[in-house]
C-alpha cells in the first residue's frame, strides 16, 4: 500500500485518475473556453459596430441630416476603432467574414473557426439591426442597409477596391510584427472613415457582406445584395495577397518564383 501511495504521489500510478469527469474536462478545455471567448467577443463586436454605423445613417436620415454625411463617416471609423482595441486581443476584431477567410486562406486562422466567426458576425449584425428596427421607425427611405446608388457593376467594383484597401492595411498591421501594433486599431478605423467618404454615396461603402445582409434580412431589401457579398470578397482575398507579395522574406525571390509552392511560402510569413 505505502509503495502504492507513493508511485501515486510521483505521478506514476495509476489508481487515481487525474481527469475523472469528462463533461468538466469537455467545458474546461482552454480550447473550448477560448473559443467562446472569441465567438462571444465578435457577437458583440459586430454588434455594435453595426449598431453605431448603421443607427448614424437611420437618425441622419429620420431627423433631418443631424448627423450629416461626414458624421457618419467618422462614426463608422471610431466604431469599428473602439472596438478593435476592445476585443482584438480576444479573438482578432474581424466583425466581416471576408476578413475572416481572407486571414483563414493565409493561414491566420484555422479553418475550424471560420464558420463559427462568421455565424457569430452574422449574428451580431442582425441583432443590431432589429434593434435599431425596434427603437426607430425605419421607412423604407431611412433604410440604413446598403443598395447600389447606380448600376450593380459600379458598386461591385468600388467595393472590390475599397475591401482591397482595408484588408490591405488589416494585413500589414495586423499580421506583420515590423508594424507597430499598438497603432492597428486606428489606422483600420481611419481607413474605413476614408473609404466610407470616398464610395459611400455610391455603393453605400460596405466592405463587409454581414453589414448589408443583417439589414437586409430584418428590413426584407435584398435588391443588390449580391454586390456586398461577392464584391468584398474579392476585395479581402486580393487585399490580402497583394499584401502576402511584399511581405518581408529571407528567401530569395529567384528561389521563391521557381517553386511550385510559391503561395505557401508568402503565406507561411
Amino acid at each position: 500500500m505505502e509503495d502504492e501511495m507513493s508511485s501515486v504521489e510521483e505521478g506514476v500510478g495509476t489508481s487515481i485518475a487525474p481527469q475523472s469527469n469528462p463533461h468538466q474536462t469537455c467545458c474546461t478545455s482552454p480550447i473550448v473556453v477560448t473559443t467562446a471567448q472569441k465567438v462571444i467577443a465578435e457577437v458583440i463586436g459586430t454588434y455594435f459596430v453595426i449598431f453605431a454605423g448603421c443607427g448614424a445613417v437611420a437618425v441622419n436620415k429620420l431627423y433631418g441630416g443631424t448627423v450629416t454625411f461626414p458624421g457618419i463617416c467618422i462614426t463608422w471609423g471610431l466604431i469599428v476603432m473602439v472596438m478593435v482595441y476592445t476585443v482584438g486581443h480576444i479573438s482578432g476584431a474581424h466583425f466581416n467574414p471576408a476578413v475572416t477567410l481572407t486571414f483563414a486562406v493565409f493561414r491566420r486562422l484555422p479553418w475550424w473557426e471560420v464558420p463559427l466567426y462568421i455565424l457569430a458576425q452574422l449574428g451580431g449584425s442582425i441583432l443590431a439591426s432589429g434593434t435599431l428596427s425596434l427603437l426607430l421607425d425605419v421607412t423604407r427611405e431611412a433604410y440604413f442597409g446598403t443598395v447600389p446608388a447606380g448600376s450593380n457593376a459600379q458598386s461591385l467594383v468600388i467595393e472590390i477596391i475599397i475591401t482591397f484597401l482595408l484588408m490591405f492595411v488589416i494585413s500589414g498591421v495586423s499580421t506583420d510584427n515590423r508594424a507597430i501594433g499598438e497603432l492597428g486599431g486606428i489606422a483600420v478605423g481611419m481607413t474605413i472613415m476614408l473609404n466610407v467618404f470616398v464610395a459611400g454615396p455610391v455603393s453605400g461603402a460596405s466592405m463587409n457582406p454581414a453589414r448589408s445582409i443583417g439589414p437586409a434580412i430584418v428590413k426584407h431589401v435584398f435588391s443588390g445584395l449580391w454586390v456586398y457579398i461577392v464584391g468584398p470578397l474579392v476585395g479581402a482575398l486580393a487585399g490580402g495577397f497583394a499584401y502576402n507579395l511584399i511581405r518581408f522574406t529571407d528567401k530569395p525571390l529567384s528561389q521563391l518564383a521557381k517553386t511550385s509552392t510559391f503561395l505557401k511560402s508568402l503565406s507561411n510569413k
